[in-house]
């Protein structure tokens, strides 16, 4: 690992200030992902700003939603008591990521900028336009079984990894950022960015901003919700597929459905032709069915992923089903 210098801020202002005057500076809070990353020297910042100081760890239930500091750590979010009862699908997601010891020191902001699991992305020996742009993609014909069906590009099939992600796009939250500029509001669909010809560029922060909270806005999700995970083993693993429902139930009929997967995308997956598809529909296993076969049309595979398009259709439904059943 390089050697690097570490600066603690105490506020999101001098945080920020002290970013704005290092060229290649990084900020750091759990460090669960930075960390393994600088070990591999796939980055290599001279400075790191520990941002541990700040007053960013807060849930707060305000008026018409709830704010999440950044700093907030995933188990805390997971095990709070008001977050299940009012938000259980990102409850369910977050107890779905990583181990418990890492979600004990993983903050929700950083959950946001992991980078991708691609192998090619951690092993420097190999090409990958997202580490190094313009090297190529080892993935496109070599081993690419994780990779992505959606939004792919001839640049980059990587996939983003979070389970927190998925359900935070299905419940349409917003990110707040603070920079040098200023503060400023990001949709969360809008945050995470598909790879185009700059794959390097994982969202849509600029330049030295800080995520500082994350706000879901108050809904009728709170009963029939299920994040359902598909992967190689069920003790720690990244997501070969992964679905978040939520279903708004009347009479058996649904009112609102929120549907997002992850695995397929370099950025969480909304299905928004599916949930249109479902809205004014009666609850039965032909439906959901069809509306996972929905979500698969214009998927495009690489030979090793070709599994995602049955796997991906079969646990949208199986997603859908266990909701509707709770």
């Amino acid at each position: 690992m390089k050697n690097f210098q570490i600066i603690r801020a105490l506020s999101s202002k001098t945080a920020v200030t002290n970013i704005s005057k290092e060229k290649e500076a990084m900020f750091i809070a759990g460090g669960t992902n930075l960390v393994d990353l600088m070990k591999k020297n796939v980055v290599s910042p001279d400075k790191l700003i520990d941002i541990n100081g700040l007053d960013l760890k807060k849930i707060e239930f305000l008026k018409g939603k709830v704010s999440i500091g950044a700093l907030a750590k995933n188990s805390q979010v997971a095990e709070d008591v008001s977050i299940k009862e009012k938000h259980p699908l990102l409850a369910l997601a977050l107890a779905a990521g990583a181990s418990q010891q890492i979600r004990h020191m993983a903050t929700v902001g950083g959950n946001m900028l992991q980078k991708t699991r691609c192998s090619y992305y951690y092993n420097t020996d190999m090409p990958c336009n997202k580490r190094t742009p313009k090297s190529g993609c080892g993935a496109i014909g070599g081993f690419n079984r994780m990779h992505a069906i959606f939004g792919a590009s001839d640049s980059c099939i990587a996939v983003h990894p979070s389970d927190m992600c998925i359900a935070l796009a299905a419940l349409d939250a917003q990110v707040l950022v603070e920079g040098p500029k200023g503060k400023r509001q990001i949709k969360f669909t809008d945050f995470h960015r598909l790879p185009g010809n700059t794959p390097e560029k994982d969202n849509t922060l600029e330049a030295k901003e800080l995520i500082t909270s994350v706000e879901i806005p108050d809904h009728n999700f709170t009963k029939n919700v299920h994040y359902l995970k598909v992967r190689d083993r069920t003790s720690y693993a990244f997501a070969l597929v992964s679905v978040a429902a939520a279903l708004d139930l009347k009479n058996n009929v649904i009112k609102d459905v929120r549907l997002a997967m992850g695995g397929v995308a370099h950025k969480p997956w909304r299905l928004t032709e599916a949930e249109e598809f479902l809205k004014g529909k009666t609850v039965s296993e032909e439906v959901f069915k069809q509306a996972g076969d929905l979500a698969m049309k214009g998927a495009r595979t690489y030979g090793g992923n070709d599994f995602k398009i049955t796997l991906g259709a079969n646990t949208i439904t199986e997603a859908l089903t266990i909701a509707a059943s709770k």
